[in-house]
Formats: structure tokens, C-alpha cells, sequence
């Protein structure tokens, strides 16, 4: 192998091992993103078997105590019982309406005695740092059928809330915050349907969730593309590397030639000369 050769080698080594390494990369990219779309096609058929359903009681879903199990989610339940108004929270900082609005969360005593955190809707935000109006739940015995959702994380960043206010839906947090936490359930809340008798006014409905599939697929299906135009790119650098020392080849050659064409001509005029 001459000199020449060695570098021009390693350099196509290299630009192999780039696009190799770059493929991978893409590769687990788009795998990622196969996970994901598959995940949301999930929470989509979770939705579309268990959003319109018909209300059965929340001991059919749930056991007492128990955790909500992740098939069981956006199941409607119908619950009897009455709404402990005295332990009212808002839940703050919620997307709703174009603003930082805020969620209205009400503990719910059962007939049969178990405590089921509701979450009738959402508040817009008034002048000061509380919203101007909050409608009351129904005082006494009420009827509410609600949607079973998970609890939500506690924030990792320690953030609070002030006195009457929680940062999100955890009901650690909210057990903390008021008098029934110890007889809440667990893990999981009740998003409000319908009360009965329904108030003369209710805060803003909770928007369903979108059947919107995302763009997990096009981008997956990208990252796989974008793992051949790398190979594609490094062959057109090699095939053009190559055209290109091919060409500085014959430019060399073709200096040589004439170079032992001109030495002719001049051996020629000497011997010519003597």
C-alpha cells in the first residue's frame, strides 16, 4: 500500500464508523419512538372502551383501600353520598381556557363510608391570586357519577402552594392538606361527570382527552430515514473523493507526459545544434 493510499483508507474508515454510529443512534431513536406510538395507541383504545361507558358503582371498579388498576382508567363510576364542602381545595396553575386557571377538588363521602377525592372542573383566575367566584358542590345527599383517573406526581422540584391550595392533583398532598386525608383513596380521584341535583352553576368541564394519535410514527419512520440518507451522504463523499484522486491521477500523468515530450523536444534541438 503506498503512502497515498493509507490516508485516503483510514479517512473511508472513518467516515464509515461515523455513519455506522450515526445509524445506531437513528436506530434507537426511532425504536423510542415505536414505543411511544404504541403507548399512545393504548391510552387512545383505553379511552375509546372505557370514556362513554355506563356508570357502575365504584366498589365494582375498586375494592376499598385498593390501588386503580391502569385498565380501569376514565371508567365512569356513579357514587351516593354527600360532598364535604368544609375541605374544599383548588388545585392551581391548570391549562384551561388560555390561562393558568385553576381545578376545584372536593372530597366526596360515600354511603358506604369510603372518602373519593372529586375534581369538578376547572376556575378562571380573578384579580388576586384566588379566582372571583368558586360555584359551591350540592349541600346534603348528592348523586355524582365521575370518570377513575390516577393520581398525579408530586412535584420534584418541592414546589408548594399556598394555604387551601395544592400544586397537583398527588393525594398525598391532598391528604395532607385536609381534615378526611386519612380516609381518602389512594392513587386515584374522580373527574365530574354530573351531579344530581345539579347547581345553578358548575365550573368549566374538563376538556375529554384528544384522540389526536401524535407524531410518534412520521417521526420514527424520519429517524429510519434519516439513518440511510447518513450512508447515502458518506458513499456520495467517497464516490466523489474518489472521482476526484482519479482526476489528480491523470492531471499527473498527463503532466508527466508532457514533461517527457518537452525533455524530447530539447534533447531533439541539441543534437539538431551540434
Amino acid at each position: 500500500m503506498s503512502r497515498r493510499e493509507a490516508p485516503a483508507a483510514l479517512r473511508w474508515t472513518v467516515y464509515v464508523a461515523i455513519a455506522i454510529v450515526f445509524a445506531i443512534a437513528c436506530g434507537f431513536l426511532s425504536n423510542w419512538q415505536f414505543t411511544r406510538n404504541e403507548e399512545r395507541a393504548r391510552q387512545l383504545a383505553l379511552v375509546e372502551a372505557n370514556y362513554d361507558a355506563e356508570p357502575v358503582p365504584l366498589a365494582d371498579v375498586v375494592a376499598a383501600g385498593a390501588d386503580l388498576d391502569p385498565s380501569d382508567e376514565w371508567t365512569p363510576v356513579a357514587l351516593e353520598g354527600e360532598y364535604l364542602t368544609d375541605e374544599q381545595l383548588l388545585v392551581r396553575n391548570r391549562p384551561h381556557g388560555g390561562t393558568a386557571a385553576f381545578e376545584v377538588l372536593v372530597p366526596f363521602r360515600l354511603d358506604d363510608g369510603r372518602t373519593l377525592l372529586v375534581d369538578r372542573g376547572w376556575v378562571a383566575p380573578g384579580e388576586g391570586d384566588l379566582p372571583d367566584e368558586i360555584p359551591a358542590p350540592p349541600a346534603g345527599a348528592t348523586e355524582v357519577v365521575v370518570r377513575l383517573r390516577p393520581e398525579e406526581a408530586a412535584p420534584r422540584s418541592g414546589r408548594s402552594a399556598p394555604d387551601g391550595q395544592v400544586p397537583t392533583i398527588n393525594l398525598g398532598l391532598v391528604a395532607d392538606a385536609v381534615a378526611s386525608g386519612d380516609s381518602l383513596e389512594p392513587g386515584f380521584y374522580g373527574l365530574m361527570v354530573t351531579e344530581d341535583p345539579a347547581p345553578a352553576t358548575l365550573p368549566g368541564a374538563i376538556d375529554p382527552p384528544t384522540d389526536d394519535p401524535g407524531p410518534h410514527l412520521s417521526y420514527a419512520v424520519q429517524w429510519i430515514l434519516f439513518a440511510v440518507m447518513g450512508f447515502a451522504f458518506i458513499t456520495y463523499i467517497l464516490v466523489t473523493e474518489r472521482r476526484y484522486a482519479r482526476e489528480d491521477a491523470e492531471e499527473r500523468q498527463a503532466r508527466r507526459a508532457r514533461r517527457r515530450d518537452r525533455d524530447s523536444e530539447e534533447e531533439d534541438a541539441l543534437l539538431d545544434a551540434r
